[in-house]
């Protein structure tokens, strides 16, 4: 009975010691504080970097200054953010003193040095990882000491760009604001984000970033930093598949399309989809998927790579597997 009191006596002094140690490593997201977000920045003015800052300009309302080193680009998505405003009026979806207000808000630039004064900054330029981890430190020695730094990557591990931001593993006054806001295109229609954490994204940062979105009228949900995360590991070798059974003469386009719009009640087929998203990004992400899985059911079907090969590449360069 005495052994045995005393081994009730030792098993419970070991449990609260391992509850002290777990609570104290790493505080939980319920005790963690979000942080106001007063100002955003964007970096890249494409489809995705634009819809990020109308929205946020639009539901969040906060200043946002768009960088893209072109000023082509700057000026083409800020015709494309005044053709949204304006449909939306003509629609009686917003008045034209909210336009005017959500486009005053937007400003652009070609310097990342104007990004000195933001409280979170979103980066939203194509799959490259040198090009985002060049980004990426770039902004971890421009953006305050506070500024959350997250990227709309929809494949790359957050934890190797967060990796990115200091030459020194051990410091992570950079890489504990690093995280992922993966937006669904196009971001003014699409509800959902994905929220994705590197193994140094601090408590803090996450219940900033999921603060910020559900501002900015969207639902956000959470998956671990694995290649592809959770929409993508779905999405795209359902596209691929889709474009197998065409190189393979399984369907024409229409026929594989249309089996899934009618069949699954999706807006949109998988190829038209993939048109919609780019075919280049598409084979990307796939390269991602097959060279960081392993497995050969992720390998790119050749008829996309062909196509990209191509130019090939969708909406966005006018022909894909539709003309446009």
């Amino acid at each position: 009975m005495l052994a045995s009191r005393s081994a009730r006596a030792l098993s419970q002094r070991w449990t609260c010691l391992q509850c002290r140690t777990f609570t104290t490593s790493k505080p939980s997201l319920a005790a963690a504080q979000a942080a106001e977000i007063k100002k955003l920045g964007v970096v890249g003015a494409g489809q995705m970097g634009l819809g990020i800052a109308l929205v946020a300009s639009r539901m969040a309302r906060v200043p946002v200054t768009v960088v893209d080193t072109s000023q082509q680009s700057l000026d083409k998505g800020l015709a494309f953010a005044d053709k949204l405003l304006s449909k939306d009026v003509s629609k009686e979806k917003l008045t034209q003193s909210d336009a005017d207000a959500t486009r005053e808000r937007l400003t652009t630039t070609t310097k990342m040095d104007d990004l000195a004064d933001v409280d979170m900054v979103i980066e939203a330029v194509p799959e490259l990882l040198d090009l985002k981890r060049s980004i990426f430190r770039t902004l971890a020695a421009t953006c305050p000491p506070h500024a959350i730094l997250a990227t709309n990557t929809s494949s790359i591990s957050i934890t190797r760009i967060a990796r990115a931001t200091t030459d020194d593993p051990t410091d992570l006054s950079a890489a504990s604001r690093v995280l992922s806001t993966h937006f669904m295109n196009p971001v003014p229609i699409q509800k959902g984000v994905e929220i994705i954490t590197g193994l140094q994204t601090s408590p803090e940062t996450l219940a900033t970033a999921l603060e910020f979105c559900k501002r900015m009228g969207k639902i956000p949900s959470q998956s671990a930093d694995t290649p592809g995360f959770l929409a993508n590991r779905i999405l795209m070798p359902y596209i691929n598949e889709a474009i197998t059974c065409l190189e393979t003469g399984v369907g024409d386009e229409k026929s594989i399309d249309d089996i899934m719009k009618n069949g699954t009640n999706v807006p949109m087929g998988p190829l038209q989809l993939a048109d919609f998203i780019g075919l280049d990004t598409c084979l990307s992400i796939m390269e991602v998927l097959h060279s960081q899985l392993g497995d050969s059911k992720y390998r790119p079907a050749v008829r996309l790579r062909q196509m990209v090969d191509a130019g090939w590449l969708g909406k966005k360069s006018g022909k894909g597997f539709y003309n446009y």
